[in-house]
């Protein structure tokens, strides 16, 4: 792992993480540990922009760290804590914040969703301004994000940008990593929307707890499209290509060579195969997932937020200097 390059990556603790966070996220995560100093948070500040229910967060917390070891980051390799242990994210927070512009922040996609369920709080407006705190307080260099956080990079970018060229060079702009399958998993039972942890249809979505049974009852369950053909075609069979990409990457075979092997044989044999390589691809990490303890989680929480504070202390000393604020 190198010390020069840094990547930064976060997830809200809400619901139980699945499928779509395990190929969009996780086991990104993992990989870049070999090469970036890898910095992981669970963001539960982020989760108060919407109405919640305050033990459902601390538990959900807890259980999306045990989550993200189980599925092999490791907290001696990677920095692993909560948003809100590390409250140099907040100050950052609002010293960048007085860069945004309302009308920029009025504009991005997500807040006009969320607004419509959650009302148009503050807290669901200054979103990716927190958003963008969270990567510039370690100065990463690169953010693994999806498609659908794609302008929320670019708010980070533009507030770094505004930032640099008000009071000195102080962050580097950081770049984004996606990966090329599994980007954005989209659910078993309406594929033009994505795999959601939150999603009331539990029949949409497999979750990282999900016993072998479950997965193959809801994989058979999926919802597919006219004809018989295993093909891989996002406008005309978007239920198969979106199965295609789960299976390539619980495989680890080319999607090319699951439809030269399944593209002819109908939609139950390919399901199948489908469900039975994504059960053996969960069950290592959902047992390890239940073989660890809520205290031993928690201490290794807490010992990398003192390291994390570290780290984001030198950050905010620097930017305290810059804006006079010293």
């Amino acid at each position: 792992m190198t010390d020069e390059k840094r990547v930064f990556s976060g997830m809200q603790p809400t619901g139980v993480a699945q499928v779509g966070n395990l190929i969009g996220a996780f086991s990104n995560w993992v990989g870049m540990q070999d090469d970036y100093r890898t910095i992981y948070c669970v963001v539960d500040l982020h989760a108060m922009s919407s109405p919640y229910d305050p033990v459902e967060l601390s538990e959900s917390r807890l259980r999306l760290a045990k989550m993200i070891i189980a599925a092999g980051v490791d907290p001696e390799r990677s920095l692993l804590y909560y948003q809100s242990e590390v409250p140099q994210h907040s100050e950052l927070y609002w010293i960048i914040g007085t860069l945004a512009g309302v009308g920029q922040l009025q504009r991005m996609t997500q807040y006009k969703e969320k607004s419509d369920k959650a009302g148009q709080s503050f807290g669901v407006l200054a979103y990716p301004v927190l958003q963008a705190a969270d990567i510039l307080i370690h100065k990463a260099h690169a953010v693994p994000v999806g498609d659908d956080q794609t302008q929320h990079l670019e708010l980070t970018r533009d507030l770094a940008e505004r930032f640099n060229h008000r009071y000195g060079d102080v962050f580097p702009i950081p770049e984004r990593i996606t990966p090329e399958i599994g980007a954005r998993v989209m659910s078993l039972q309406e594929p033009s929307m994505k795999m959601s942890k939150s999603d009331p249809n539990s029949k949409a979505t497999v979750f990282l707890t999900d016993t072998t049974d479950e997965i193959v009852k809801k994989v058979k369950s999926a919802v597919t499209d006219p004809g018989t053909e295993v093909a891989y075609d996002w406008e005309q069979k978007p239920g198969i290509s979106n199965l295609l990409e789960i299976f390539s990457h619980f495989s680890g075979r080319s999607i090319d060579a699951l439809v030269a092997e399944y593209g002819t044989g109908g939609y139950g044999v390919f399901k199948m195969a489908v469900a039975e390589a994504v059960a053996d691809g969960i069950k290592p990490i959902r047992e390890a997932y239940e073989g660890m303890s809520d205290e031993e989680v928690s201490r290794v929480m807490s010992d990398s937020a003192d390291r994390a504070k570290v780290s984001a202390d030198v950050t905010l000393t620097e930017v305290r200097e810059a804006v006079g604020l010293t």
